[in-house]
């Protein structure tokens, strides 16, 4: 697994960066993009830039390779998967704030 999802020496080190880090600053970015209204795809250039940051700081923190396509790749995905989970939530329940009344009561809760 080492070598194909990360770079570092330890697992732990993927976790604390992109899926601590990068996952936090990802869902705040699809939170956010979500409730100003605006498109799904808003969240792909937000992610396109907190991919790189990503990268960034496992390279000044931890000795990690900067300009890796790879890396960077994995990095971006994963804080795009969590950036959308977000904004699909956030929008979900602004749907059911906003026009709730269209909805059957049964339906609201699922």
């Amino acid at each position: 697994m080492q070598g194909l999802l990360y770079q570092e020496d330890s697992f732990g080190i993927f976790l604390l960066v992109t899926l601590v880090l990068g996952g936090a600053g990802a869902w705040l970015s699809g939170r956010a993009i979500a409730r100003t209204w605006r498109p799904w795809w808003m969240v792909l250039p937000a992610m396109l830039l907190l991919g790189f940051a990503v990268r960034f700081i496992h390279f000044a923190l931890f000795e990690g390779t900067l300009m890796s396509p790879w890396y960077y790749a994995v990095d971006t995905t994963v804080v795009t998967a969590v950036a959308l989970a977000a904004f699909r939530s956030t929008r979900r329940r602004q749907m059911i704030r906003q026009y709730g009344f269209l909805i059957i009561p049964a339906e609201r809760d699922a």
